[in-house]
């Protein structure tokens, strides 16, 4: 079994998810790949079991993720990439709304 090197960024815990987050960095003999790598597990887990379920996930989407990258379909544009762009800009005089509060 070959050892590769990783190295783990910026290791959090987002409590709205209630799961550990980093970003894994996957070093091998022909090039690094960075991962978003998340794992679901309450704040109380210990952090070297944390580290090492998010790095099992990267390797996982790094020996995995190699044969399929190259026929990855092209990126959608959104259908509406702009929602906002017919409403109309309003436009709010201001010392109209603080003249009241001044008398």
């Amino acid at each position: 079994m070959q050892t590769v090197p990783l190295q783990l960024s910026d290791v959090i815990y987002n409590a709205a998810t209630q799961s550990f987050e980093a970003l894994v960095t996957v070093h091998d003999d022909r090039d690094s790949r960075s991962y978003a790598c998340a794992i679901n597990a309450p704040i109380t887990m210990a952090f070297e079991d944390a580290a090492e379920g998010l790095a099992t996930q990267a390797m996982r989407r790094h020996t995995h993720g190699r044969s399929r990258n190259a026929h990855l379909p092209a990126a959608m544009t959104p259908r509406r990439p702009n929602r906002l762009a017919g409403l109309r800009r309003m436009t709010i005089d201001k010392f109209a709304t603080l003249r009241p509060r001044a008398a």
